[in-house]
């Protein structure tokens, strides 16, 4: 489980085959382990493997077909974050690591200190989308502004403009998206 407040920001190294090869910072490395979790871009991942400056991990076809990492090239940078822990501090939401769908970024403007983001969005996310709630976009933790018929908005405070991968996107973008899983359990509930 992570929290969608992210630690660090990574860089693709390289692709083979379906082993995909990050930079990362080494306070980040120092912490990670063979067979441990990291997402990246808010997926859930195994580490695979670690240097002395990267780890690497495997993705199996159906996490390209549901998420952006196939999009990605050397050089892109990506959110990182390690699974909370017992002893963390909870901050964010629970996010799980498993994207629901992918969304293109219609539009980013600048709004005072902010940024707001127009995400278009298959109907299958934006029925558990209200205004004010959670939602995680590419890993991090963020509030829905409004809800529209195909898109919805949400804000970037200069801080997390600063420290996650959302000041290198443009429109036209693919990003993951993770509703709130709460969401998902009370639509259930209510269903049956």
């Amino acid at each position: 489980m992570f929290t969608g407040i992210i630690t660090h920001l990574g860089r693709l190294k390289e692709v083979k085959q379906s082993r995909y090869t990050f930079f990362a910072p080494k306070s980040l490395l120092k912490k990670l382990k063979k067979g441990g979790s990291i997402a990246v871009n808010g997926t859930c991942l195994t580490v695979v493997s670690l240097g002395k400056t990267t780890f690497s991990v495997d993705i199996m076809p159906e996490t390209i077909k549901k998420t952006s990492l196939g999009d990605l090239k050397p050089g892109d940078y990506v959110n990182l974050e390690r699974p909370v822990s017992a002893k963390d501090l909870f901050e964010g939401h629970i996010v799980l690591g498993h994207i629901d769908q992918t969304g293109t970024i219609v539009s980013i403007r600048k709004e005072g200190n902010s940024r707001i983001f127009k995400f278009k969005a298959p109907a299958s996310v934006l029925k558990y989308l209200v205004n004010k709630g959670s939602v995680a976009i590419n890993g991090i933790s963020l509030t829905v502004i409004k809800t529209e018929k195909n898109s919805f908005t949400v804000g970037i405070i200069p801080h997390t403009w600063k420290k996650t991968m959302l000041r290198f996107a443009k429109p036209g973008d693919r990003v993951n998206i993770e509703v709130d899983v709460l969401a998902k359990h009370i639509k259930k509930f209510l269903k049956g």
